[in-house]
């Protein structure tokens, strides 16, 4: 039974990674930039330690966004009308995005920056 209850919550999981995909506009442009920088780490054969970068901070700004919607959503059940402290909740959430989609693109450029100009001049 126990095994059941581990696959059903593993089903559960990609099905909330399934409605982030499929609902969110924001998730799909941040995984299709994801997708373009692991692109490029192929391309520039970057070595693990790098890798190791890159896939944290990628996850760190796709797992914002996943908390984005769980906010949104929460506090749009709990409040559904106009509420100055439901505004203050999603305004902050939605600039955590923000600071970890600012945060990956400065951790991209100092680990993909070098060996693409490298690649580029010479």
């Amino acid at each position: 039974m126990r095994s059941r209850n581990m696959l059903e919550a593993f089903r559960f999981a990609l099905a909330g990674l399934w409605y982030s995909l499929c609902t969110q506009r924001n998730m799909r442009i941040h995984l299709a930039i994801a997708v373009a920088v692991a692109a490029l780490g192929l391309w520039l054969k970057l070595p693990a330690q790098d890798w190791a970068s890159l896939v944290l901070t990628s996850a760190m700004v796709l797992i914002s966004e996943m908390t984005n919607t769980v906010i949104e959503n929460l506090v749009d059940l709990v409040c559904p009308d106009y509420d100055p402290l439901a505004k203050i909740a999603k305004d902050v959430m939605a600039g955590a995005v923000v600071l970890a989609a600012i945060t990956a693109v400065v951790i991209g450029l100092l680990i993909l920056g070098p060996p693409l100009w490298a690649r580029l001049v010479g």
